[in-house]
């Protein structure tokens, strides 16, 4: 008898937490949206064309396939004015369906480099070479908060 009541309360317990945590999400104001991953990318003077030539190229190429294997939702890339040396001039925006389509990111990239008929290897060494014609300041990924 007493394993059925502890079988019963632990019913109980389950079914009052779940309740409790619909009832707590209703009392959000929001709704969680997309993940947003914004590259900061400032040109070295004079390469401003070269970069956004590869971005047209190379760069676009990857996030395509990278959006028709489902890995992200969109990208662009949005031109900004730099007020001092250090602020960029150029964002790379990506967005991804949630935090979990970030997970396993390099697998998921290697795969795209070896469809498009590249190595790892030689996709660093290019990493390498594009420090000539830019310089990443860094990235934010955040997520939106959808208002109800």
């Amino acid at each position: 008898m007493k394993i059925l009541n502890r079988f019963a309360a632990c019913a109980a317990l389950t079914a009052l937490a779940c309740t409790s945590v619909g009832a707590f999400a209703d009392d959000h104001s929001f709704t969680e949206g997309v993940v947003v991953n914004v590259a900061r990318i400032r040109t070295v003077d004079g390469k401003f064309d070269d970069y956004v030539k590869w971005l047209d190229t190379t760069w676009k190429s990857q996030q395509e396939a990278a959006k028709k294997a489902g890995y992200l939702l969109s990208y662009e890339v949005i031109s900004v004015e730099p007020r001092t040396p250090d602020d960029p001039d150029l964002l790379l925006v990506t967005r991804y369906k949630n935090w979990a389509a970030l997970d396993g990111a390099n697998e998921k990239a290697d795969m795209i480099t070896k469809q498009m008929g590249s190595t790892v290897a030689a996709e660093s060494k290019a990493q390498v070479e594009r420090a000539s014609i830019r310089r990443v300041l860094g990235s934010s990924t955040m997520q939106v908060l959808d208002l109800k």
